[in-house]
């Protein structure tokens, strides 16, 4: 992650862009734009579960210098791949689908944007410089993916809200990328507020803003230095596990519980609920999949009430407790996220700790108190080495906004 600020970040964007695609001067000026990365506190794999999330955008993210064409010839570059070099296509080449680059998430924003019936009738030049770590787990692509809609949204004066941008970014991750995410990441990247998480309900989409007061304490980020990604990974074979896991309990006790509980999804269930009704699902493993689903929106909701009562260290616990439930139940931590976690719990001054993101490499989300700080990196930093082979990265982050104009040039 680059230590630069966003001043010099912006610098360097309008300098590499002016190189590549001249002046940024007179009428068709461009624009910097930012959108953050994101970290969900508590709540993970819940999201295409119908269940809750509490995710915080943060103030590290992807920025850009974009400007309208006087055709339809797309052209992208990232500071962040630059031996890709300048990556050429159109507005008439989008519907090819993916073609393996960075550059699928930006077009597949802007091929589900005119899928959408909105007019973009014109091409782009647009130069990208991001400081999330890629592979990170801290939705670099969504963060890209809102970041080009909200680009869209401002050149072209498009009418849509933040939650539609939130939704077209989903849509163009699920049908233009392959990859069948949930609607977490960049619904936290487009609705970010300064210290404050996002209580989500997946399922309606309805949400709240809850204050993170962390009075004396910090979130630090540890990155595995294990990249993933998520389309080569289980990602969706979990999904459609639980999937499975769904139909065999709709089938043998239907849609609506005996109790007359109507549930459409994992989410809709109660702990009790599932444990009366568990054995429907014949696989051990489908069953234990389902068991996190449903076990972990129950945790997000105590989650958030501990919180706003100011109980941070049961928060902690709870954190814990989810870390132990992807782990076993879920299986998709492996040894460097699980030893980052279990070496974070050793540390008297952190709170609680672990996996953020969808797993599989990327990496832990910690809540640890000011004054242990030098001693949780400098034991958990030398643990992980010792046990893995290679150095974890740490980042002290803050919770920050969503996506805006940094600068009109």
């Amino acid at each position: 992650m680059t230590g630069q600020t966003e001043k010099e970040m912006t610098q360097a964007l309008k300098a590499k862009f002016e190189e590549l695609f001249g002046p940024l001067d007179g009428v068709e000026s461009g624009r910097i734009y930012f959108a953050p990365g994101r970290v969900n506190l508590i709540g993970e794999h819940t999201d295409y579960n119908g269940g809750h999330v509490f995710p915080v955008a943060i103030t590290i993210g992807t920025y850009a210098v974009a400007r309208t064409r006087n055709d339809r010839k797309l052209r992208f570059y990232s500071m962040n791949f630059p031996d890709a070099g300048v990556v050429e296509t159109s507005l008439d080449e989008l519907a090819e689908g993916a073609q393996g680059s960075w550059t699928d998430y930006p077009k597949g924003v802007i091929y589900t944007f005119i899928n959408h019936g909105f007019d973009v009738d014109l091409g782009l030049d647009m130069v990208v410089y991001g400081n999330i770590p890629a592979g990170s787990g801290l939705s670099s692509s969504a963060s890209l993916e809102v970041l080009t809609g909200f680009i869209l949204r401002d050149i072209f004066d498009f009418d849509v809200d933040y939650i539609t941008l939130a939704l077209i970014g989903q849509d163009s991750e699920n049908n233009y990328n392959g990859m069948n995410c949930g609607i977490m990441d960049q619904f936290a990247v487009a609705m970010g507020r300064p210290g404050q998480a996002i209580f989500l309900d997946t399922n309606d989409l309805s949400y709240e803003y809850v204050p993170v007061k962390l009075d004396g304490a910090k979130l630090i980020i540890a990155n595995t230095n294990k990249k993933h990604k998520l389309t080569d990974s289980a990602y969706n074979d979990r999904r459609r596990e639980c999937e499975q896991a769904l139909i065999e309990l709709q089938s043998a006790v239907g849609p609506v519980l005996p109790s007359g509980h109507i549930f459409d999804q994992l989410g809709d269930l109660t702990r009790e609920e599932f444990e009366q009704y568990k054995d429907s699902i014949k696989e051990p493993v489908i069953r234990r999949r389902a068991k996190h689903a449903v076990y972990e929106n129950q945790r997000t909701i105590e989650a958030v009430r501990v919180l706003k009562a100011g109980d941070i260290e049961r928060f902690g616990e709870l954190m814990k407790e989810a870390h132990i439930s992807v782990s076993q139940d879920y299986e998709v931590t492996g040894p460097e996220l699980d030893t980052l976690a279990e070496e974070a719990w050793k540390i008297p001054g952190c709170l609680g700790s672990r996996m953020t993101g969808g797993g599989f490499g990327g990496c832990t989300v910690s809540i640890v108190k000011d004054e242990a700080i030098p001693e949780f990196i400098e034991k958990v930093g030398a643990a992980y080495k010792e046990k893995i082979g290679w150095e974890a990265d740490f980042y002290i982050v803050e919770i920050g906004g969503g996506p805006r104009v940094v600068e009109a040039i």
